[in-house]
């Protein structure tokens, strides 16, 4: 394998379509597509400045890398990547890519960042940035730690595990997606979603896991959440009391306490749902705001 060590590359497309090939502590700035349409490559320690770097790409392990701001939509259309303890500023990276593997990666500006990815393995990761993973597919997620908004739209077959996710919105359109161990904050969770299951998980959102068709909760915890599970499908086991549950379709809800069940005979057949509960505070046929119009 023919290796460069050391250099400061520039151009436009200046390692265009190369192959098997070790390039170590290398600089690529000034240039666009530097490795567009390459393949068998190793980078040890090589930094990126500049748009693009790696498209139309096969068979990529990068270690010890570095995205630079500019180092924008970074890997796109390409198969097989390896990215291991990496740091990247540059938002919109990885799209559309195959067999993508994450270890031990910073994302600094992760804004529209893993789109359109498929068999995507992900541990020891860390993001910051709106409309992460939007309509990735059969993803493996360990340790994730997620700070932005609209998380996983869209996606399918999806597990994560051990992760903090601070996230409003996340899971919005998904289906089969099961959480194991993980924090989760934000409104509006798992809204329009399919196969949504969470287990022993710690949960606080407003109007969170509503509009879903099968929804499991097993041994989660609910943390000042209100207007749960309207519209829902849900078989729920909360170890915690709940602030208040709106319209559940069908199911079964079983918690410890319930602060208020608010049950429209006009919107669901409440028979359809089994609330099985020590103590429910309060029970209202309207929410507040449609009792405070009449």
């Amino acid at each position: 394998m023919k290796e460069i060590r050391q250099q400061k590359l520039t151009g436009e497309r200046a390692l265009y379509g190369s192959h098997d090939l070790r390039i170590v502590d290398c600089l690529f700035e000034d240039g666009e597509s530097p490795l567009k349409e390459s393949s068998g490559l190793e980078l040890l320690g090589c930094m990126f400045r500049w748009k693009y770097p790696l498209w139309y790409c096969k068979d990529v392990a990068v270690t010890d890398g570095v995205w630079f701001d500019m180092a924008r939509a970074g890997v796109w259309y390409s198969d097989r990547i390896r990215v291991e303890h990496a740091q990247i500023q540059a938002p919109k990276n990885f799209r559309r890519c195959r067999d993508l593997t994450l270890t031990d990666v910073v994302f600094t500006d992760a804004k529209e960042t893993l789109w359109h990815c498929s068999d995507v393995k992900m541990k020891d990761v860390s993001a910051k940035g709106d409309y992460f993973a939007m309509n990735c597919a059969d993803m493996e997620i360990d340790h994730l730690t997620l700070d932005g908004n609209y998380s996983f739209d869209g996606v399918k077959n999806v597990t994560i595990r051990n992760s903090r996710l601070l996230s409003k919105d996340a899971f919005w359109n998904s289906e089969n997606v099961t959480v194991y161990d993980s924090f989760i904050s934000g409104e509006y969770l798992g809204w329009n979603s399919k196969n949504l299951t969470l287990v022993n998980c710690t949960i606080e959102s407003l109007q969170g896991m509503c509009y879903i068709d099968n929804l499991m909760m097993k041994n989660c915890k609910l943390i000042n959440t209100t207007l749960a599970f309207e519209y829902a499908d849900v078989e729920a086991e909360i170890s915690t009391a709940i602030d208040s549950v709106f319209n559940p379709k069908s199911g079964t809800i079983r918690a410890p306490f319930i602060g208020e069940l608010i049950l429209e005979k006009d919107r669901i057949d409440p028979g359809k749902t089994r609330i099985l509960c020590d103590a429910v505070e309060k029970h209202s046929e309207h929410p507040e705001w449609v009792e405070t119009k009449v």
